[in-house]
């Protein structure tokens, strides 16, 4: 059947007609974790665009910005290579960042203390005041996001991503941590 037959796809139309053709077409079996996967996918890339479009580009700042700015604010000062973990970026992103929030005077760049090619990061007077600000901005969205579950559902989904994320070890996973 052409697309065309099949009418417009949603997004819940496409997941179900992928779980079939990948059924009965190629013969996998794991359909649910498929879907699973694909609503996870999909749900963290709507709430990052959406905290990313809303809240941080009009301020001209990229999400990336604001988690290296943000990891900085609360943990810092901290290597570079503790950020990038933290961050889940790769320590080439947070280099490249970190030049960029360095020239618009939000983030110092110091010597580390243990290693000659380390580099402390911290926040500057003026990154801290604007993170105190983009941030109340931010949790308000955060907050509006959160709110259509319950406090107890809100728990059990951390509690089941957080099942996901430690069980992690059980694969050869690539990437960053």
């Amino acid at each position: 059947m052409a697309a065309g037959e099949r009418g417009e796809l949603d997004f819940w139309s496409f997941v179900e007609l992928a779980n079939r053709r990948l059924s009965s077409e190629y013969g996998f079996r794991h359909q649910l974790a498929t879907e699973l996967l694909l609503t996870l996918n999909r749900a963290s890339n709507i709430v990052t665009y959406d905290l990313e479009a809303s809240v941080h580009r009009p301020r001209g700042r990229s999400w990336s910005g604001f988690r290296l700015l943000f990891v900085t604010w609360l943990a810092g000062p901290l290597e570079a290579k503790k950020a990038a973990e933290l961050t889940g970026m790769s320590r080439a992103a947070v280099s490249n960042l970190t030049k960029t929030l360095v020239a618009d005077g939000l983030l110092s760049r110091t010597p580390g203390e243990h290693d000659g090619r380390s580099v402390l990061l911290s926040l500057t007077d003026a990154g801290h005041r604007e993170m105190i600000d983009v941030f109340r901005e931010h949790n308000e969205r955060e907050h509006g996001w959160a709110s259509v579950l319950s406090a107890e559902e809100q728990r059990i989904l951390i509690m089941l991503l957080d099942k996901l994320v430690t069980n992690r070890d059980q694969f050869d996973v690539r990437g960053r941590n």
